[in-house]
């Protein structure tokens, strides 16, 4: 008893004798990827910008699946019980963050998968004349291409607030507790998304546009940082401890030269210069940019396990 008594007080003092890997951060960072593009390719589907045969709206929803795949793998890898994990599927608490975000991911396969038939892969058609049908009547009909684009926001609006939400609804650690960690995550998945399509689109139109774009998503992610801070210097005084971890304790170098710097300054400077058409544009803001939201959340989920009420009281 005594033994059992000490281990479980040496937890909730080091909380590293309990840590989540790599999988959780990668997670959070395709999640929040594919909540960007689901929006961004949804934006694009409601503006009607299906009719140009090189919209990212067509591209998009694959590399969504592939991303949404790659991050259920990572949390399947974290999980300690596997082989219970259907059991996530046989109820739904409304009060659960989890339960919410289980459904969700899972609703979310569907969605993407009525996204393709917009432009099926020429296999599919060949063997089944029936998504021929499918495709027709869905250009046939643009509310219905509207609707699916309304559709794919809100659903990708829901992952991307999920990632943050998980980590909020855990108030056993004070770095996460914040009623804006969802609202960062959220902006910081939509940056990198239009990063990524930035780098990849093909249509000029739509690579100026997510430009533009990126950038108000940088100045507003700087500004739900510092209302994150503050909101962590201006509550509890663990709270206040766990905020300064970021700010010139342990994570403090990351996160000011990768997060700040690398991901968010930089590259803002130079994305402002290349829309303004002082410089051309490069693929290399996009990807520090990527990067940056990357180690944001290797550092948040990091430093908020390091944080705990009892070790910074």
């Amino acid at each position: 008893m005594q033994e059992i008594t000490t281990t479980r007080h040496n937890h909730l003092i080091d909380p590293t004798l309990h840590v989540w890997g790599w999988e959780i951060p990668i997670y959070l960072f395709l999640g929040g990827m594919v909540a960007g593009m689901m929006l961004i390719s949804g934006y694009f589907l409601f503006k009607g910008r299906h009719k140009e045969t090189n919209c990212s709206c067509y591209y998009l929803p694959y590399m969504s699946m592939v991303l949404l795949s790659l991050g259920m793998l990572a949390l399947f890898l974290d999980l300690e019980h596997k082989l219970y994990v259907w059991r996530l599927y046989t109820t739904f608490q409304i009060t659960s963050a989890m339960s919410w975000g289980s459904w969700i991911l899972v609703l979310v396969y569907p969605i993407l998968m009525i996204n393709i038939l917009l432009r099926p892969p020429k296999i599919l058609e060949d063997k089944l004349p029936i998504i021929i049908e499918w495709k027709n009547k869905l250009h046939a009909n643009p509310i219905w291409i509207k609707n699916i684009g309304v559709i794919s926001m809100f659903f990708g609006a829901g992952i991307g607030l999920y990632t943050g939400v998980l980590l909020s609804s855990l108030g056993a650690r004070p770095l996460w507790s914040s009623s804006i960690l969802w609202l960062l995550f959220l902006v910081s998945g939509l940056s990198g998304a239009a990063a990524f399509v930035h780098v990849i689109a093909k249509n000029v139109y739509e690579r100026e546009l997510l430009a533009k774009a990126d950038n108000a998503f940088l100045i507003i992610e700087l500004f739900v940082i510092a209302l994150f801070i503050i909101g962590l210097k201006t509550a509890t005084q663990v709270q206040s401890n766990a905020a300064d971890m970021l700010l010139n304790g342990e994570f403090a170098s990351s996160f000011w030269v990768f997060v700040i710097g690398i991901g968010i300054v930089i590259p803002l400077i130079i994305q402002l210069l290349a829309v303004n058409h002082k410089i051309h544009h490069t693929p290399i803001a996009p990807l520090m940019v990527i990067l940056g939201g990357l180690i944001l959340r290797f550092i948040i989920v990091a430093a908020g396990q390091y944080s705990h009420w009892f070790a910074l009281n």
